[in-house]
């Protein structure tokens, strides 16, 4: 009987959609138009950059100086992110409005227009003027209540030419309804249902008007807790939620000449960042005479990347020798602006901000 004969064994083979090129292309084509098409109405009807390709968005976001570069770098590299919110909290006294007016210092020096919305009443004309701040250009309100201060900066943002404002603080944010009442009665959650209500209405306009809000914060201690930090921010959780950045400012020790007391050590921690990594620590010194020093501060960032090089008490900055100890270094660039300014790009170069500079002298000139 003659063997039978073997079956094929079937491959498998993918199965592929079979279409035309050309309708392809038409449908493609087709579709891309309609797309556009609806673009155009959505640009007409809600204005224009109302929706975008992200790629169409410039990559690097733009900020505002705070006054401290290792703050800056902190930050992500320019400092406060415009068209963002950003909220300030630690303790008293740990330099939290200072800070603030070197921001509000920082933009008016770039040429733009700052707002104080001073709901505890309480700003110093003279120390806001010793920090550099400009106060024939500050504009300064005092509301009576919260929702008062909350118009006052919605129609600040929404004219579209305010570069930066900064409410001290939402602490001090108290609703119509509590001022109106006696004290001893009972309001529950009316401060956080302003507040949810104002960043839900706010967030939009401000990037669209690339201001920059600052919320200055103070802080609280919860109840009973037995694990983790008992601290906790006034104003409820949406501030929390709509801050791109939240920077937690700590009094770290005293600056002292003798037995007075002339400073203190500052840090920030980046307890959230949108626009880099959190979680980074800047400390920097701030003085009783002209705020934070910012001498100081480029002086310690220039050590730390071997930009200036530390021979036992002596500072030297190539053929510089900028003082021995780290105080009379930082008098010496206090002194010579230009050397701290090509010490503050040489900085920002070496981490990846900037570009290369060109060298200055000793007395001042550049280098050929």
């Amino acid at each position: 009987m003659a063997p039978k004969p073997k079956t094929p064994t079937a491959t498998a083979v993918p199965r592929t959609r079979t279409v035309r090129s050309g309708e392809t292309q038409a449908q493609s084509s087709e579709a891309q138009a309609m797309l556009s098409n609806a673009l155009g109405q959505i640009e007409k009807t809600f204005g224009q950059g109302s929706i975008m390709k992200l790629t169409d968005r410039s990559a690097a976001i733009a900020g505002i100086p705070s006054g401290a570069l290792s703050l800056d770098l902190a930050l992500g590299g320019a400092g406060f992110p415009r068209g963002r919110i950003i909220e300030l909290f630690g303790p008293e006294s740990s330099g939290k409005t200072t800070l603030a007016l070197h921001a509000i210092a920082g933009a008016q020096g770039e040429g733009g227009i700052a707002a104080f919305i001073d709901a505890e009443h309480a700003l110093d004309p003279s120390w806001a003027k010793r920090l550099g701040v400009n106060l024939e250009e500050l504009l300064v309100s005092q509301p009576s209540y919260g929702e008062e201060a909350l118009q006052i900066a919605e129609m600040l943002i929404k004219s579209n030419s305010v570069d930066i404002i900064v409410v001290d603080s939402v602490a001090a944010l108290v609703p119509k309804a509590e001022l109106d009442g006696e004290i001893g009665d009972t309001h529950v959650g009316l401060q956080a249902r302003m507040m949810s209500q104002a960043m839900r209405k706010l967030t939009g306009a401000i990037a669209r008007s690339k201001t920059t809000v600052i919320f200055i914060n103070q802080i609280r201690e919860k109840i009973g807790v037995m694990f983790g930090s008992p601290e906790t921010t006034p104003g409820g959780r949406a501030l929390k939620f709509y801050s791109s950045c939240r920077v937690d400012v700590r009094r770290v020790s005293t600056l002292k000449e003798g037995d007075n007391t002339i400073g203190m050590r500052m840090k920030a921690k980046i307890v959230k960042n949108k626009v880099a990594p959190p979680f980074r620590v800047a400390e920097f010194d701030m003085y009783n005479t002209c705020g934070i020093s910012t001498s100081a501060d480029v002086l310690d960032l220039a050590a730390e990347d071997r930009i200036v090089d530390k021979s036992g008490s002596w500072f030297n900055y190539g053929e510089t020798r900028l003082g021995q100890g780290r105080d009379k270094a930082r008098i010496f660039l206090d002194e010579n602006p230009k050397i701290t300014e090509e010490l503050r790009k040489k900085v920002l170069a070496a981490r990846g901000f900037g570009a290369p500079v060109t060298p200055v002298e000793s007395n001042g000139q550049q280098s050929e």
